[in-house]
């Protein structure tokens, strides 16, 4: 059994995941949206909904992320309690990876050395998501 993250975002998640995949170089996110999903006859899709994400998904470091828009009309709101973390035996992957989600986002801990690991840092990014990236080397 895997423990998996489901992330929802307020309306631009195909923007979110397709910037995912792309710093993390995973394969091209198959995208559902609202509007493919065969409807309840008794529930018309707004159109406003059509092309908002209902689901899609990124293997990152062999776990898998699960992605959604929020349904318009329904309560969305941007956490702050959790956040995802990259652990890696690649120093080279965790300096990439923090330099592009700190791209428009907040850096919280610039990469360093701390007791636990050689380089290490922590950040928001720009779709309020936190991240902590860790060096794993033994």
């Amino acid at each position: 059994m895997a423990i998996q993250v489901y992330l929802n975002f307020n309306g631009n998640c195909r923007e979110a995941v397709e910037f995912y995949s792309e710093v993390f170089k995973t394969e091209k996110p198959q995208i559902m949206t609202f509007g493919e999903h065969a409807s309840d006859p008794n529930f018309v899709i707004p159109e406003e909904a059509k092309k908002l994400v209902l689901h899609t998904r990124l293997e990152i470091g062999g776990t898998t992320i699960m992605f959604s828009d929020t349904f318009p009309g329904m309560p969305f709101t941007q956490g702050n309690n959790f956040s995802l973390t990259l652990v890696t035996r690649d120093i080279e992957e965790v300096k990439s990876c923090f330099d592009k989600l700190k791209e428009g986002g907040t850096v919280d801990m610039e990469l360093q050395e701390t007791f636990w690991s050689k380089c290490y840092g922590s950040l928001t990014d720009q779709f309020g998501i936190q991240w902590q990236l860790s060096y794993d080397g033994k």
